[in-house]
């Protein structure tokens, strides 16, 4: 049976054509505004991509988005989004949307590969896990916790791609568990008795990049290794290579990185000979690679090599019903290093708890239940024991409220962005400027807190 696939438009005629490119491969439904379209959805649960117009008479393509991932979570979603809404199918991303395409469609056999990508992860997230239980549990997914549809398919996909070969790529904001999801691949699969090496890549620039990543020879470098260098790849032989944050990686070493995985073999810095390595990548990013590829920053040949699976590790702000089971396991962990003293939480301090952004995702939440349990009076947390950014945070809209917006933005009026760049400030305030401080309270590294108060303007 063919994978069946919704295109949604207000023009007929690109409608049509989409239609008659894909309906060899494909079982193609159309619409023409977003009512059709939820009417097909709702008719037709099997349905595995949703390519939908941002820009259309009545509800656009965000609000369609939104309710159609609520009916349908596995199903996949491309936005095809004009030049001057690109900024917006890229905000649509942290809602749901698996990719964009620009308008007009030039190439079809590159959109053809990017419907393919989005077509094949929503069956992977669709098929049940072969050990028939798809929640985290024990294992090598016990380090995860949650049971919210959002993780469920996390769990699915993981246990699904780690079998096998395949390079994956983890797309997600910072503090969202994607190395925790990259472990959980390489514990899963047939390499889990090799090596598990991971890079920093932001931490690292230019040649000191590459002679981490491939190694070099003896008097490559002035005070260098006289023996040479063996690099990550050659690291990992047997095993798991896990880049993260690849989106900050050189235009050079973009190039050299694509001959490695293409050839599965390395050369040093300062070497001639090139060396086979049998190593599988897993890559993470917190940036969105096809905006980068878009903006011609990242190369395109590259983003393919690297995005044949995407898992996307989502926002904590995504699935709010998870914060209790993990607020309750990080209570349990820092209580038990700390004399056992605090055994639960108010239920007044959960709901506080429930009703904040979170821009620091779950690493912030873990670090606040740590100084919480440490500093908390009684035996249960309550609210008075939560820490001032914490409890003097704008609630953010209920869940259920959120999946319905028709706009991405918070209730307030508020962009994302807007309303990241106000708890990092009032999280600042707290701190009383204290910018480490700050950062910790927020679960992000300070360096990332430079960079954002640079970009708005307000580093003094």
């Amino acid at each position: 049976m063919k994978p069946k696939i919704l295109i949604v438009d207000d023009e007929k005629m690109l409608r049509d054509t989409l239609a008659k490119w894909f309906r060899p491969v494909y079982d193609c439904l159309t619409a023409p505004d977003a009512a059709e379209a939820m009417r097909l959805v709702e008719a037709n649960p099997d349905i595995a991509l949703m390519i939908s117009d941002v820009k259309m008479p009545g509800e656009d393509g965000v609000a369609l988005l939104r309710k159609a991932k609520a009916k349908n979570p596995n199903m996949a979603c491309i936005l095809l989004t004009a030049y001057g809404t690109v900024d917006l199918a890229v905000e649509a991303m942290k809602t749901g949307a698996d990719d964009f395409f620009q308008k007009p469609i030039t190439d079809l056999k590159a959109f053809e590969l990017r419907v393919s990508k989005a077509v094949r992860n929503a069956e992977l997230a669709r098929e049940p896990a072969d050990a028939g239980n798809t929640s985290a549990g024990g294992g090598e997914l016990a380090a995860f916790t949650g049971s919210s549809p959002t993780m469920e398919r996390i769990y699915r996909l993981i246990r699904k791609v780690a079998p096998t070969d395949a390079t994956v790529l983890i797309e997600g904001p910072s503090g969202s568990g994607k190395e925790l999801a990259a472990r959980a691949i390489h514990a899963l699969s047939k390499r889990s008795a090799g090596p598990f090496i991971a890079l920093e890549c932001s931490a690292f620039q230019g040649e000191l990049l590459k002679s981490e990543l491939f190694g070099y020879e003896p008097g490559t470098f002035t005070g260098g290794l006289s023996e040479g260098k063996r690099g990550c790849i050659e690291s990992a032989a047997g095993g798991t290579l896990f880049l993260d944050e690849i989106g900050e990686i050189d235009a050079s070493t973009q190039v050299t990185l694509l001959r490695a995985l293409e050839t599965k073999s390395v050369r040093r810095l300062g070497g001639v000979a090139e060396k086979p390595v049998d190593f599988r990548l897993v890559a993470a990013t917190n940036k969105n690679l096809a905006k980068l590829v878009a903006d011609g920053t990242f190369r395109e040949d590259l983003y393919y090599r690297l995005d044949v699976i995407d898992i996307r590790t989502p926002a904590l702000k995504d699935h709010p019903e998870d914060i209790a089971a993990l607020a309750n396991r990080f209570i349990r962990e820092f209580s038990a290093a700390n004399g056992g003293r605090v055994t639960g939480i108010e239920p007044e301090a959960l709901q506080v708890l429930e009703g904040y952004s979170w821009p620091g995702n779950v690493r912030q939440l873990r670090n606040v239940m740590e100084k919480t349990v440490i500093l908390a009076s009684g035996e249960k947390i309550s609210v008075s024991d939560l820490p001032a950014e914490i409890t003097a945070a704008p609630n953010r809209e209920p869940a259920a409220a959120q999946v319905i917006a028709a706009d991405p933005a918070p209730a307030a009026g508020l962009s994302l962005q807007e309303s990241e760049k106000r708890q990092i400030l009032a999280a600042l305030a707290a701190a009383k400027n204290n910018k480490t401080k700050a950062a910790d309270a927020l679960g992000i590294s300070r360096r990332t807190l430079h960079r954002k108060l640079k970009e708005w303007g307000v580093e003094e």
